[in-house]
């Protein structure tokens, strides 16, 4: 039963907002949040900008939330990297001011070209992308450097409409360098699992709400949580199907998520 649910991990980009623009339903929704008192997260795959921006962004579409309930992929990339290496390892960095101001704030020593040899290679999406931070990457990862995927996604849901993501560079990486990247973003555990220790959640009690079949349910599905599909994001319900990943729960817009707590209440 979906009125079981106390807590909610919940996608960005595609699910809450497209671009600079909000979704429909926005502001109801997390009304609904707040009546219920259901605990919530928002959690992104998302690396380009801070935990603080996101929040911001929110702010101006009328939802006042703090920084502390989102966590990028990037706040999770480097919590992983911490528990794992010395503190001021070197680390190559491919990606913008979201990821690397996590991993400095963390303590890491983020290096340029092959000034020194990283301990990691880690990437996330960037849209400075050149052929000299591709090469220098390569070099890395062929001299013994970890490779650190902060998400998986090939493209991203832009006003424009789909955009390149990480995903694209860490295909093209792991082609060349023969070396497949650990994963932290969904749908892999790390980024969902801190989302539900930061909101002290369980998972049979937890549910995920994205636009990514592959990502958002996936990962959702792996945990154990009720996982609800909103098709107003990359995915459309036909691609169902075709991936093999069936959500518990299918809506097209925010106000359908509401309508599943009130025909069960």
């Amino acid at each position: 039963m979906i009125t079981s649910i106390d807590a909610i991990i919940l996608d960005l980009d595609g699910t809450l907002t497209r671009g600079s623009r909000p979704m429909p339903g926005l502001r109801a929704f997390f009304a609904f949040l707040a009546v219920r008192n259901i605990a919530f997260v928002v959690a992104t795959n998302n690396t380009v900008k801070t935990p603080q921006h996101y929040a911001g962004k929110l702010a101006e579409f009328g939802v006042a939330i703090g920084s502390e309930q989102v966590i990028t992929a990037a706040i999770a990339t480097a919590d992983y990297l911490t528990a794992r290496f010395e503190p001021g390892a070197n680390l190559f960095v491919i990606g913008e001011t979201g990821l690397r101001s996590a991993l400095q704030e963390a303590g890491f020593t983020l290096i340029s070209g092959m000034e020194r040899q990283a301990a990691a290679v880690v990437v996330g999406g960037d849209r400075a992308l050149t052929y000299e931070k591709l090469r220098s990457a390569i070099r890395h990862l062929l001299h013994g450097a970890r490779f650190i995927g902060a998400n998986p996604d090939l493209l991203v849901p832009t006003e424009q409409g789909l955009a390149p993501e990480a995903g694209t560079t860490l295909a093209a990486l792991q082609a060349a360098a023969g070396i497949a990247p650990t994963i932290i973003g969904k749908p892999e555990r790390p980024l969902l699992e801190l989302a539900l220790a930061r909101m002290q959640a369980a998972p049979e009690s937890a549910a995920i709400l994205g636009d990514r079949l592959d990502t958002d349910i996936l990962g959702g599905q792996r945990l154990g949580l009720t996982t609800i599909f909103i098709t107003s994001g990359v995915n459309a319900e036909e691609d169902i199907a075709a991936r093999g990943v069936h959500p518990d729960h299918i809506v097209h817009e925010l106000d359908q998520v509401i309508d599943l707590w009130e025909d069960q209440a």
